[in-house]
């Protein structure tokens, strides 16, 4: 981490951002991020994934027991040249194949890295889910505001024009300052449209976010909190219908008001990111699958048993099983010799692969440096620019207001007004923009602490309802019975290798600790 970075107290420091769209102040931003977080399909289909991940592990855990338990029999009959046999046979056959070489408790490990990898996976989604919702709804708010401007500038050209053509017909201006006018009345129309567009897909995206239709979001952005501040924002705006006034901007907008962040990053944060996390615990689910493919170099040691009974009598006999009994029991050993380096290879291919893990976490760690030192400096840097806007808007709109008056004396040439409409225009819209810009950089900087996810903690990652559709369509026995709930930390499989949280995960047998005690220690 970089040096001027702070290594805090992670769990104090983790606090400040677990909940972080609400430092804006805003209950629609609040309901949407809740809402996504209740209803996003991504959300579920990593939560699904979890489920998935937990099966693995469990097939992965059943080879500790006997590897073999089958039950076989038939029944035929044979022809010899005119006589004819009855055939029937049954037998109960066992194998156990002893995990002397680490083979399966390493592939109990390697499953059980992979499923805390999905939990993480799934608090990787939840953040950027919670920056998508707040940064299309600053988005939306930003094109709302853009289109009051965008409109009260409108009006304000219209009224220009009305009053060159009343100049015109008074003949004190050509036609020439008629068409001006109408030409930068017709161009602020024609942008319009534009911005209407931005509206409409920032409303769409969180729409999807959400899991619902574009139409059904409508009711969470229209309020009448937001109408009365689009009421008092005209309102703040002008006065007797001719002049302009920049006071109170930030009252009356409708764009999230960013909350101040501190300069300083406590590096502890960003190592626990959720994508960081899931790096961790890939490199550590491959470096298991190392010491499956090394057990394949030694001899595997099996223990087998089969009982049963085969008997054979003529066409029309009756069957007698008073001696046919078959019982056969005893040890076995195999070993793969002679493979022309098949087995060394692979295990070289393991490696390599969890090279290559510890490659792609170290990248991971310099793209959240970078995502983190890019939404701070943007951050400071846009903070800056706000407040040169603001001025440069004040200036805007007091030259406007000068400007007319001396048009409508007679004192100024037709240009020198378009010149100060059009420039009060720019001003403002560009810092509606600057404004839209600071917030999302505060977003941005939260997602790249990896903020957000602790807000699931203790909430169901599958539906109820899809739970209830999965037990009617195959047979769960208990596996769907207890909370499916996410866990508050993730254990390292490592130093802890029992689930912290069995009953949130789902398991019920207390076998964690004999896994670890029969790992091999590589």
């Amino acid at each position: 981490m970089p040096e001027a970075w702070t290594q805090n107290d992670t769990e104090q420091a983790n606090k400040n951002i677990e909940q972080w769209w609400m430092q804006f102040n805003d209950p629609t931003l609040n309901t949407l991020v809740e809402r996504a977080n209740q209803q996003n399909l991504d959300l579920e289909s990593a939560g699904l994934r979890i489920l998935q991940a937990r099966m693995v592990l469990g097939i992965s855990d059943s080879f500790r027991y006997p590897q073999v338990q089958t039950v076989s029999g038939n029944l035929a009959r044979a022809y010899n040249n005119e006589n004819s046999f009855n055939n029937a046979a049954l037998s109960f056959d066992a194998g156990w194949e002893m995990d002397i070489w680490g083979k399966y408790s390493r592939g109990i490990e390697s499953a059980e890295a992979a499923m805390y990898a999905t939990i993480a996976s799934y608090n990787d989604v939840a953040v950027t889910i919670s920056a998508e919702v707040a940064r299309n709804y600053v988005n939306y708010r930003t094109f709302q505001e853009r289109i009051l401007l965008s409109k009260r500038n409108i009006e304000v050209q219209e009224r220009v024009v009305n009053i060159t053509q009343v100049q015109f017909d008074s003949g004190n201006v050509t036609e020439l300052d008629i068409q001006q006018a109408k030409s930068q009345l017709y161009a602020t129309q024609a942008a319009l449209p534009s911005l209407e567009i931005g509206m409409n897909q920032a409303r769409n995206a969180l729409a999807v976010l959400l899991g619902v239709m574009p139409f059904e979001v409508e009711p969470f952005l229209q309020s009448d909190a937001i109408d009365a501040r689009i009421k008092a924002y005209n309102t703040g705006y002008s006065q007797a219908n001719a002049k302009r006034t920049a006071a109170s901007y930030d009252d009356y907008s409708l764009v999230p008001r960013a909350p101040g962040m501190s300069t300083s990053v406590d590096a502890s944060l960003v190592l626990r990111r959720p994508d960081l996390q899931v790096a961790e615990l890939q490199a550590h689910a491959q470096s298991a699958q190392i010491g499956v493919a090394e057990s394949a170099l030694y001899p595997s040691f099996s223990l087998f048993g089969s009982i049963g009974v085969n008997s054979t009598v003529r066409s029309g006999s009756s069957f007698s099983f008073s001696d046919s009994l078959t019982l056969a029991a005893g040890p076995s050993f195999s070993w793969n010799i002679f493979q022309y380096g098949r087995v060394k290879n692979n295990v070289r291919l393991e490696d390599a692969r969890f090279q290559e893990s510890l490659t792609n976490y170290n990248k991971k760690v310099l793209v959240a440096v970078q995502e983190v030192s890019n939404a701070l400096e943007s951050y400071e840097l846009y903070q800056q620019q706000k407040a040169l806007r603001l001025s440069s808007v004040s200036s805007a709109v007091r030259a406007y207001n000068i400007s007319m008056t001396q048009y409508e004396n007679g004192q100024i040439t037709f240009e020198r007004l378009l010149n100060s409409v059009e420039t009060m225009t720019r001003s403002e819209d560009s810092y509606a923009q600057i404004k839209g810009n600071v917030a999302n950089q505060v977003v941005a900087l939260y997602k790249a602490l990896g903020g957000g996810w602790e807000a699931n903690t203790g909430k169901a990652f599958i539906k109820d309802a899809q739970i209830q559709q999965m037990k009617e369509r195959t047979d769960w026995g208990d596996k769907l019975d207890n909370p499916q709930v996410l866990p508050p930390l993730l254990p390292d499989p490592v130093k802890q290798p029992k689930p912290l949280f069995e009953d949130e995960l789902g398991f019920t047998d207390s076998t964690s600790n004999e896994r670890a005690d029969s790992a091999d220690p590589s």
